[in-house]
């Protein structure tokens, strides 16, 4: 690292409670926050009275991946992105597979990343555009903005969110992203017991807020053997889906693997990803995927009418894609398809 550190920045969403205490607005929790002390996500500090983000530029994963690993795979196929995350995170999951940068820190270690330079990586061909990923970029919004702001015009801009935002946080972020993907981890029950928030009920409404906008939405359902699996629990959420998102919105479903504080737990077996899948069909979804079962035809996309395979994955790789100005090419039904296809890629990740 070189020159002096970035600054914090301060935040754009919050309130003053009383002399030094203030009131984040950026997710349901609404920490108040002494002087000197920060919110539950660890990154969002009260400086005499202000609200700043401490990771600000402060990146602690940069590499290259294809866009289908987010996964968004209604996105410009065989795109490319630059994804980028910081430490911290709004929820506790006990099965975070991202938990030594989320919640413990254990052997971090942060890179100056002004967002000028992410910017930069952009204009110089070296990705389609950027994601905000692998923790809750909610929490580091204002590094992801000013990223956006410097980024060409032409830069996807995705996120890949576990959802748990405040309304006016939707509303700041929507004029500027693309697309992004909201993990739907289960019911109310679930989320009490495994993720440390007391109510999911903002993470349905911000589900339909960004649908109800000019952002493109996938939703991923992480399926957990005997904690999410019963076939009641998948057919309210995929019929909740279908209900209140629409039929087209594509929905990923993906496997268990024991990590963090439930390695007691088996990964999911296949069967019960293909019967999740099926569930969903039978909900009315579309566009229906497998997650975490490299190889599974479920990872393609197929036409809804005519079952003509149109977009030929492997694992995180486009393999083909066969679409005539955005439809079928066989009977003609245009496909949902956020941003130009980039065509077959090789699905490898790249560390910058």
């Amino acid at each position: 690292m070189t020159g002096e550190p970035l600054p914090p920045r301060e935040t754009e969403h919050y309130e003053t409670v009383e002399a030094d205490t203030v009131r984040c607005l950026i997710c349901p929790r609404t920490c108040e926050i002494p002087a000197g002390e920060r919110g539950v996500c660890g990154v969002r500090e009260n400086r005499d009275g202000r609200l700043y983000l401490t990771t600000y530029g402060r990146a602690v994963s940069t590499s290259i991946d294809p866009i289908e690993k987010k996964p968004l795979f209604h996105v410009a196929p065989g795109a490319d992105v630059l994804s980028v995350a910081t430490e911290g995170c709004n929820l506790r999951c006990d099965f975070c597979q991202n938990y030594r940068i989320a919640i413990e820190y254990e052997g971090v270690t942060e890179h100056e990343r002004p967002p000028e330079e992410l910017a930069g990586r952009i204009e110089a061909g070296d990705a389609d555009g950027m994601a905000y990923t692998y923790t809750e970029p909610t929490i580091f919004m204002e590094y992801a903005l000013d990223t956006m702001r410097a980024s060409p015009d032409d830069a996807l801009q995705v996120f890949v969110s576990n959802g748990y935002m405040r309304p006016e946080t939707v509303d700041t972020l929507a004029p500027h992203l693309d697309a992004i993907n909201i993990d739907i981890k289960g019911d109310r029950e679930f989320y009490r017991k495994h993720t440390g928030i007391p109510d999911p009920e903002p993470i349905f409404e911000t589900v339909e807020r960004f649908a109800e906008r000019d952002v493109h939405l996938e939703v991923t359902n992480l399926v957990i053997p005997g904690e999410n699996d019963d076939e009641a629990s998948l057919r309210d959420r995929m019929e909740w889906i279908a209900d209140a998102v629409g039929t087209e919105t594509p929905v990923h479903v993906s496997r268990f693997h024991p990590d963090y504080k439930l390695t007691d737990v088996p990964p999911t077996p296949i069967e019960t990803i293909e019967l999740a899948t099926e569930i969903a069909g039978e909900a009315g979804l579309e566009y229906v995927y497998s997650g975490n079962v490299p190889g599974h035809e479920s990872e393609s996309t197929y036409c809804p009418d005519c079952g003509r395979l149109l977009i030929e994955r492997e694992g995180f790789a486009v393999r083909g894609i066969d679409l005539e100005d955005g439809a079928c090419p066989n009977c003609g039904r245009e496909i949902p398809i956020h941003g130009t296809p980039r065509g077959p890629s090789s699905g490898r990740r790249r560390m910058l």
